[in-house]
């Protein structure tokens, strides 16, 4: 890895963690029907516009079934779950969740699609799912929904991996992010319709630019370059750096207190994520 893929990485991983902090901004000001659904139209036409710039085809008459199925499983249920736990969790709390991804997929892949669940591996979860148990203490037991709606945004992409491997065959990777986030925005459009936002300040409607442009398309951007110059297994080490990005960036922005809980919660998380993915 260049020093240039490095700060590539790093950035990425700032970019996705700080999405917790502007969900957590606009969601209880205009809801999460129109938190979800607006963060993927705007992230999609933002690469719509991109990808016609650069001449890239998604060839979507082709493939529109596939972002269609992936995108009510990647981007629609994920963003929504995700916009209705920031209503009450903390952008730290919601990073450190978003972590758990991994070991889902592992368990997952191990019922699903027969993988061996390696002791390492098992090991693994078992510290992960102790880090998300230190994060969440206090929180747990009044805010058991919001954070089970979390971990159920996790589980989405756990799932959409194997969906993926079943069904995503011959998709391009480039195609599969512009298609999946408009695909998804189109499927929360009768949501949006029956809970359509209130008024949007101009906090809010900064944090969704940041959230669709920036978060969105542009962080896809980096991601398929990363994939490109040291490989998906090595672009996946961005799952190591997100929990503690989405601390720091709620401790900044918000205030959010950086307890010694919340800290040693998000280092467990990683490093039992560490521990999944290298089983």
């Amino acid at each position: 890895m260049t020093a240039a893929d490095a700060a590539r990485l790093v950035s990425l991983a700032a970019i996705w963690g700080a999405s917790f902090l502007f969900i957590r901004i606009a969601a209880p000001a205009i809801g999460p029907v129109a938190t979800a659904d607006l963060r993927m139209l705007i992230a999609g036409a933002a690469l719509v516009i991109y990808y016609a710039v650069t001449g890239f085809d998604a060839q979507w008459r082709l493939r529109w079934r596939q972002y269609l199925a992936i995108g009510a499983l990647n981007s629609a249920a994920p963003f929504l779950l995700y916009a209705y736990a920031a209503l009450e969790l903390s952008v730290g709390l919601l990073a450190v969740l978003n972590a758990t991804s991994p070991m889902w997929a592992a368990l997952l892949g191990a019922v699903a699609l027969r993988e061996p669940l390696t002791t390492k591996r098992l090991a693994g979860l078992v510290v992960g799912m102790a880090g998300v148990a230190i994060v969440s203490g206090p929180e747990a037991s009044t805010r058991w929904l919001s954070i089970a709606a979390g971990l159920g945004a996790a589980l989405c992409y756990a799932l959409t991996g194997i969906a993926l491997k079943r069904w995503g065959q011959g998709a391009p990777v480039r195609g599969m992010a512009v298609g999946t986030q408009l695909a998804g925005g189109v499927l929360l459009l009768p949501l949006l319709a029956i809970a359509p936002p209130a008024s949007i300040t101009l906090g809010v409607a900064a944090a969704m630019l940041a959230l669709g442009v920036v978060c969105g398309a542009l962080a896809y951007v980096l991601y398929f370059r990363l994939i490109a110059d040291i490989g998906a297994t090595g672009a996946l080490t961005v799952t190591y750096l997100i929990p503690l990005f989405g601390v720091l960036w709620g401790a900044l922005a918000l205030g959010e207190p950086l307890t010694p809980a919340r800290v040693l919660g998000a280092l467990v998380v990683t490093v039992g994520t560490v521990v999944v993915l290298r089983g």
